[in-house]
């Protein structure tokens, strides 16, 4: 054996550190990706590191030195030195929070880090203040939608902190940030914007604008799930509900959730399924995809929200015929125009993505849908409608064949009567 290899090894384990930092932002894996490649890269701007650099982002490099001019007007600094040096003392810290090494230099880095930074920074001051009307980003619609989506995009974060320490005591306070979020919601979820409040999410547990986005949206699920759990007798096994159009047969009624805090949010009482509106549009899977992401990737310690609210949707909708039914019953918004490619869209959604089931958020949900699914009554109906309703045909000659019995019995009794 090679002396040199043992030195070498034992001077590797020497630098380790004993309580190593722990990377949260992280390159989306292969499985993930081969689903839809696109839903994870950046179309016009790149935010932090891993995307730094792209050709085909490069425009966007310019709006960011423009930010960070108007930002430095808006602090009454004269130069970059302060946050250049706000910079550099972070830098260490900032790279250790992604997952894979950055070839960047420092100065390079440090670079990114104060331009990346400043723009958001300025770009949710625009919307705070409504400072957009001279604005060329804010003056096309598609442009700041694509903005709004690109940084929400598990791989395009920059860590918080970086934020934090850029805004200081300035007017833009970090509360003032935070405050914005419902926007990206407004634009990239319509109506579902109305569950997104900001204020329940504890400021020091921020990772990053994709995990404030992620606790905005569950926060008040949060609170729904842990009083249901709290209210549970006894821990049950589960399965998993039928679709809506077998769901519909059984005697389940569905009806469009209209007061509740959170989309997360689904009610079943009295074979009633209460469940609020959804939009889904082109950006849908991109934002899906990415708070999935999220949830794989980091130790929540606590149930992965977003990905057992697409698993509810994936068991509640196997084909067109299924949105169908949402959609009659203003469950569902469909701006894709087609029945069939909301189908497609939520099934390709779950493609290798770890369910843990003993921490899934509607299990007791399941369990009272399928229990009323297994009533004798409910099975009778189900089986009925199957067997002798389903279609139109059958309805016809089911009804030919009572009218022609109570025809014959008319008849019969005629000639008794006559007799």
């Amino acid at each position: 054996m090679s002396p040199q290899l043992s030195i070498d090894i034992n001077n590797e384990l020497a630098s380790l550190s004993a309580t190593p930092f722990e990377p949260y932002i992280f390159r989306v894996d292969g499985l993930l990706r081969r689903e839809n490649e696109l839903a994870y890269e950046p179309e016009i701007l790149a935010i932090g590191p891993y995307h730094h650099g792209k050709a085909n982002l490069e425009m966007m490099e310019k709006h960011k030195l423009r930010y960070l001019q108007m930002y430095l007007a808006r602090t009454n600094e004269s130069s970059v030195d302060r946050f250049v040096n706000a910079m550099q003392d972070l830098e260490e810290k900032t790279r250790k929070c992604y997952a894979e090494s950055i070839g960047l230099e420092k100065d390079a880095f440090v670079r990114m880090m104060l331009l990346d930074g400043c723009f958001i920074i300025e770009f949710f001051y625009k919307l705070a203040y409504e400072k957009v009307i001279d604005d060329p980003i804010f003056k096309m619609q598609r442009f700041t939608n694509t903005i709004f989506q690109d940084l929400l995009l598990f791989e395009n974060q920059l860590p918080f902190f970086v934020l934090k320490r850029l805004l200081g005591s300035n007017l833009l306070d970090i509360n003032d940030l935070i405050s914005q979020i419902p926007f990206l919601f407004s634009h990239l979820f319509s109506q579902s914007s109305t569950y997104s409040d900001a204020s329940y999410v504890p400021r020091e547990n921020v990772k990053h604008l994709l995990g404030l986005v992620h606790d905005t949206w569950c926060s008040s699920f949060k609170t729904t799930v842990s009083s249901r759990r709290a209210a549970e007798a006894e821990e049950r096994t589960w399965k998993y509900i039928k679709c809506s159009t077998q769901l519909r047969e059984a005697g389940v009624k569905f009806k469009k959730a209209t007061e509740t805090s959170s989309l997360l949010d689904i009610e079943f009482e009295n074979g009633i399924m209460k469940i609020p509106p959804l939009s889904i549009d082109d950006s849908t899977e991109v934002i899906f995809r990415n708070l999935v992401a999220y949830e794989q990737y980091n130790d929540l310690n606590e149930p992965a929200y977003v990905t057992n609210y697409r698993k509810f949707l994936d068991c509640l909708i196997n084909s067109p015929k299924d949105v169908e039914i949402l959609r009659h019953r203003g469950i569902i918004d469909n701006w894709l125009g087609d029945d069939e490619a909301v189908s497609s869209l939520l099934n390709r959604l779950g493609n290798n993505v770890i369910l843990d089931s003993t921490s899934f958020c509607y299990s007791e949900i399941f369990n009272k849908i399928n229990d009323h699914c297994k009533r004798r009554r409910y099975k009778w109906m189900t089986k009925l409608r199957h067997n002798y309703f389903n279609s139109p045909w059958s309805i016809i000659s089911l009804f030919g064949a009572t009218l022609l019995l109570v025809l014959t019995i008319i008849q019969t009794i005629y000639s008794v009567s006559k007799v």
